[in-house]
């Protein structure tokens, strides 16, 4: 199965198993990452599920959406790497993804 890198807001990084067509929010939440903490359950409308994608990915996801670029536009921590675990749907493709959590606004 493919694997998904998180890091945790210590710094701590774990690879976990990640099922192909759950968002990355679902797969980081699914395996008790509590500081993500994914309020809307992945509606695209509160940004709690905001994580730094590895820029190595970056031309394998989906561009930003005019409602994820506005939540993100909310964060204090925004950076060019900035998503919605959300918005993105994993695949085998994406086998290797590392991505951090932000921290809390």
């Amino acid at each position: 199965m493919a694997k998904l890198i998180v890091v945790n807001r210590s710094g701590e990084e774990q690879a976990v198993e990640a099922q192909s067509g759950l968002s990355v929010m679902e797969i980081i939440r699914d395996n008790g990452f509590d500081e993500l903490l994914a309020l809307c359950g992945g509606c695209c409308s509160c940004a709690t599920c905001h994580v730094f994608v590895d820029p190595a990915f970056a031309d394998s996801l989906p561009p930003v959406s005019e409602d994820e670029n506005d939540l993100l536009d909310s964060s204090d921590h925004r950076n060019e790497t900035s998503r919605l675990s959300c918005q993105l749907t994993f695949s085998d493709s994406l086998d290797g993804l590392r991505v951090t959590i932000a921290p809390e606004d």
